[in-house]
């Protein structure tokens, strides 16, 4: 499968559009989503479990209706147009199921035959793409949960999407199938042309793989923007080495961010406006009489980030 095969109606139209709520009741299941996703990119939904990304990623594909607001994939409202949207969509939603007394390729040989023709000579491209052409033709009782996962990805392929909408797609991976999907994702968007959108608890794989991302906590989108966007929002962490740790922490109280120790040292955060540098927090540490020995400025991660987010949603002020 190439760039070539893709069937693309209008690049210009974002992959996806979304503006919604949704209620189960009186329970707020989503809180006011609105984004806008465009083609090509590899976008990431962060959250912890519960957090609502199943939800959403279910009123996307039209399996759960909105209770207000617009979803549009391709171009194409949904749930109106969602047959005609989801002819040219790839979806993973949560662990996928198939026939486990058949074999992975017989399995996707129905989902095929349901599709069209063109579907059916897309299944041993899609399960070399996934790492699975070796054991296509054992039965999905003797399959592990990873390799539910790559033929549940090689299941979405058969579309020859535009957009793939995968939900935790590293469930049940060893490490060095993480390293191999996350590869396969970015080739997706980089070497097809497809759009990804993806949800996942693990930040380490969102900062690796996606170009953006939105952080989702109970039900509500939190922020967003590019990855960079979005650790950079968290300020730059400061490693501080020197001969009396404790001192120097009530030292710096009130003009860094929050501080705590790890492995002989400590780390503060130079948050504020205007944020304050590590010349300026050594000058301070030397002026209250402590001895400094190291200083090391780092750039913010997206974990940082997400775990300063999160732990404030529902704080009192």
């Amino acid at each position: 499968m190439t760039t070539a095969s893709l069937h693309h109606t209008d690049n210009s139209t974002p992959a996806i559009q979304i503006a919604a709520t949704k209620h189960f009741g009186d329970l707020l299941a989503v809180d006011a989503v609105n984004r806008t996703v465009p083609r090509g990119e590899v976008f990431g939904l962060l959250g912890h479990n519960g957090a609502g990304k199943t939800t959403l990623i279910r009123m996307l594909l039209g399996l759960t209706s909105g209770s207000a607001g617009a979803i549009r994939l391709l171009g194409l409202p949904i749930p109106e147009r969602r047959a005609d949207a989801l002819a040219r969509v790839g979806a993973l939603v949560e662990e996928p199921k198939f026939h486990s007394h058949l074999t992975g390729r017989e399995n996707l040989r129905i989902i095929a035959d349901a599709r069209g023709l063109d579907a059916r000579a897309r299944i041993a491209p899609a399960l070399e793409r996934v790492g699975l052409s070796n054991r296509a033709d054992d039965r999905i009782r003797n399959y592990s949960l990873g390799m539910r996962q790559r033929l549940g990805v090689a299941r979405a392929l058969l579309a020859d999407p535009e957009l793939l909408i995968l939900d935790e797609p590293s469930n049940g991976l060893d490490p060095a199938g993480i390293v191999e999907f996350r590869q396969l994702i970015r080739s997706f968007a980089e070497d097809e042309r497809r759009t990804v959108f993806l949800s996942s608890h693990l930040l380490s794989e969102v900062e690796k793989v996606c170009d953006s991302a939105a952080i989702i906590d109970r039900r509500r989108v939190l922020e967003q923007g590019t990855i960079d966007e979005l650790a950079g929002g968290g300020g730059q962490e400061l490693t501080i080495g020197c001969d009396d740790p404790a001192a120097a922490i009530a030292a710096l109280d009130g003009h860094v961010g929050r501080a705590r120790r790890s492995n002989g040292v400590f780390r503060v955060m130079l948050e504020g406006k205007p944020q304050p540098s590590a010349a300026t927090v050594n000058a301070r540490l030397v002026a209250a009489g402590i001895s400094v020995w190291h200083l090391q400025l780092e750039g913010p991660t997206l974990e940082q980030r997400f775990l300063q987010i999160t732990s404030t949603v529902g704080a009192t002020p």
